[in-house]
């Protein structure tokens, strides 16, 4: 039979099968050491086939086989550094879920997600959460970042779970499509899932008032059918998204309004750091690119694994 993967805890998945049932299933015994470099062979999202067998008074599933994956996001491990955690896969749409306050979200940390995402092929859609709670100065900044990522081709929409601002347009985005939700821990990830779909009913937490930061609700991914004709995976809150397997000329690609520059640049293999005649640092001055966009690239070149896992989850 064939299936998708709603949960997995480690050796046990839940998935739901062509019928429309679910079953739990096991990996077949070799499969985990079959050349697979992350610690989770098989993610939320994955399609797979199984074969089902008695199991006392239990039909359990075998999973087999995993069909091609058409993208996934992935982290590094926190435990092994050189290995990296599937978070989900088969994904058609990415919410980062922003807010400017309670806790803060960085353009540095909304640029490294939109560069994983930008390099796994996942459409991506900011959501500034939380906008009935913020001052003048704070709604003046949503209004800024929303031009800023805007202007790069990024939709951005400005929501609430208390006043229900632009839940129905979200509704209607992730209809008949595989959502995921990302972002800090605390920005609302849950609370957002409940007022999209009340019976889920997922834990939520208070911020923490002493390190404005979220604490911790989901511990792993799950994925859900909603009543509306959409599907979500709800992630676990991460700081970091690791940029893994990334050559250091190839992160320009992923930034769309430097992609578009380069080839004017005088040097092919351009870095856009102190060579000349270069395209990009033109725009730069111009203020045709944003320099909070420019410093995010900088990090990113210059990232390494010690100060990445060093800045992995939420305390």
């Amino acid at each position: 039979m064939k299936g998708t993967v709603y949960k997995s805890t480690g050796s046990w998945y839940l998935v739901k099968a062509e019928d429309n049932l679910f079953y739990t299933c096991r990996l077949k015994g070799k499969f985990r050491i079959k050349g697979i470099k992350s610690t989770n062979p098989v993610a939320v999202g994955d399609h797979i086939q199984f074969t089902t067998e008695k199991s006392g008074h239990e039909t359990i599933g075998v999973i087999n086989a995993i069909e091609n994956r058409k993208n996934y996001i992935i982290r590094k491990s926190v435990n092994l550094s050189k290995q990296t955690h599937i978070i989900a896969a088969n994904i058609d749409l990415a919410f980062l879920i922003v807010t400017v306050n309670t806790p803060p979200t960085s353009t540095t940390f909304i640029d490294r997600f939109l560069v994983t995402t930008e390099a796994y092929h996942i459409p991506s859609v900011l959501l500034f959460n939380k906008i009935d709670l913020y001052t003048k100065e704070e709604l003046e900044e949503v209004t800024y970042l929303k031009a800023l990522y805007s202007s790069i081709g990024y939709k951005c929409i400005e929501i609430s779970t208390k006043t229900l601002t632009n839940i129905d347009l979200l509704k209607q985005l992730m209809k008949g499509k595989v959502s995921v939700f990302s972002g800090h821990s605390g920005v609302g990830k849950s609370s957002l899932i409940n007022v999209l779909e009340p019976s889920l009913n997922l834990k939520t937490k208070e911020i923490s008032s002493q390190h404005q930061k979220g604490q911790h609700t989901t511990t792993f991914a799950q994925m859900y059918d909603l009543s509306f004709g959409a599907t979500i995976i709800d992630t676990p809150g991460i700081r970091g998204l690791g940029m893994v397997a990334m050559v250091k000329e190839e992160i320009t690609d992923y930034f769309p309004e430097i992609f578009k520059l380069k080839q004017n640049c005088k040097y092919n293999n351009c870095l856009h750091l102190n060579e000349p005649k270069c395209a990009v640092k033109e725009a730069l001055e111009k203020n045709e690119i944003a320099w909070s966009r420019y410093n995010s690239y900088l990090q990113l070149l210059e990232d390494d694994d010690e100060n990445y896992r060093k800045d992995i989850y939420d305390e």
